[in-house]
C-alpha cells in the first residue's frame, strides 16, 4: 500500500487550516487516513506548525513518499534532517547522543530565527501604525485649516453683506430726507420772495 504524508484540509472559506497526515495514496484528501502527524496553519505570520517529529520520521523511514507542500514543510520543522541523522547512525557515521545535540542545536538556531522574524514583524507593523497615525494628524490638520479658510471667508462675506446693508439703509435715509429738505428750501425761498413783497408795500 503506497503511503503518502499530504496536508487535509480543515477550517472555513477563506481560512484553511490543515492537518498532516500520513494517508493511503488512493483514498481522498479529507478522507480517512493511517495518523494524524500534526496541523500547519498558513494563516499566522510566521505560520504555525505542530508536528510529531519522531512519528514523521518513522513513516519516512517506512518509505512514506511526502507531497511538495508536505516536503518543505517537514524540512522546515527538521524532520528531514533527523531522518538524514538517524540514517548517520545506521552507517556508525554518528552516535544516538551526537545526533540529539546536533538536532537541539538546529532545532535552537531554528527558534532564534523565527523570533527574530516574529520580532522584525512586530517592529514593522508598530512603524506602519506610527505612519498611519502621522498621516491621519496631517489629514486632520489640512481638514482643520480648511475649515478655518471657510469660515474667514464666511465672516468676511457676511462682514461686507453687513456693510452693503448698512449703505443701503444711509441711501434710503438720504433719499428720505431729500424731498424734506427740497420741501424746507422750497418754503424757506417762498418766505424770502413774500418778505421783499412785503417790504415794498
Amino acid at each position: 500500500m503506497p503511503v503518502k504524508i499530504r496536508l487535509q484540509r480543515h477550517g472555513k472559506k477563506g481560512k484553511p487550516f490543515y492537518w498532516i497526515v500520513a494517508a493511503d495514496s488512493r483514498s481522498k484528501r479529507d478522507g480517512r487516513y493511517l495518523e494524524k502527524l500534526g496541523t500547519y496553519n498558513p494563516n499566522t505570520n510566521p505560520a504555525t506548525i505542530d508536528l510529531n517529529i519522531d512519528h514523521s520520521v518513522q513513516w519516512l523511514q517506512k518509505g512514506a513518499q511526502p507531497t511538495d507542500t508536505a516536503r518543505a514543510i517537514l524540512s522546515y520543522s527538521g524532520v528531514l534532517l533527523k531522518k538524514h541523522l538517524i540514517e548517520g547512525v545506521t552507517k556508525g557515521a554518528l552516535t544516538p547522543e551526537q545526533v540529539e545535540e546536533k538536532f537541539n542545536a538546529w532545532v535552537a538556531e531554528k527558534a532564534t530565527a523565527i523570533d527574530q522574524k516574529k520580532n522584525n514583524l512586530a517592529d514593522h507593523k508598530a512603524i506602519a501604525i506610527a505612519n498611519a497615525l502621522e498621516a491621519e494628524k496631517a489629514v486632520n490638520q489640512a481638514r482643520i485649516a480648511a475649515a478655518a479658510v471657510v469660515v474667514e471667508e464666511t465672516v468676511a462675506e457676511e462682514v461686507a453683506e453687513e456693510a452693503i446693508a448698512e449703505e443701503a439703509v444711509a441711501q434710503e435715509v438720504v433719499e428720505e430726507a431729500a424731498p424734506e429738505a427740497v420741501a424746507e428750501e422750497v418754503v424757506e425761498e417762498a418766505a424770502t420772495e413774500e418778505a421783499p413783497a412785503k417790504e415794498e408795500e
